[in-house]
């Protein structure tokens, strides 16, 4: 493997790559939103882990944050953005040319 191609890893995107909001990303890629608790269910998350990786998703512009009463309760749905669709091909283009290159 002396002749390998090195990893571009400088490409690949911190935000995505975090094994947690890749989940998170990759579930909402399926659906057209998804209720944070529907999420959180999947996911096995608690409310707080679930809120700061969402945050980090819609600082970076990946995911939108809807709030909303039913009723008289709180419902927060998520959706994935354009931006973020983009960014998980991206990403996956990325780990698949990686791949390529290794053969």
């Amino acid at each position: 493997m002396a002749d390998a191609k090195p990893i571009p890893h400088s490409l690949i995107d911190e935000t995505i790559h975090q094994r947690t909001r890749l989940a998170i990303i990759v579930l909402l890629a399926a659906v057209e939103s998804l209720e944070f608790g529907e999420i959180k269910a999947q996911l096995q998350l608690t409310d707080g882990n679930l809120a700061t990786h969402l945050g980090a998703l819609e600082r970076a512009g990946y995911v939108r944050i809807r709030k909303a009463f039913k009723g008289k309760k709180p419902q927060t749905t998520v959706a994935i953005t354009d931006k973020g669709r983009k960014a998980l091909e991206r990403y996956v283009n990325l780990l698949q040319s990686v791949l390529e290159k290794r053969k």
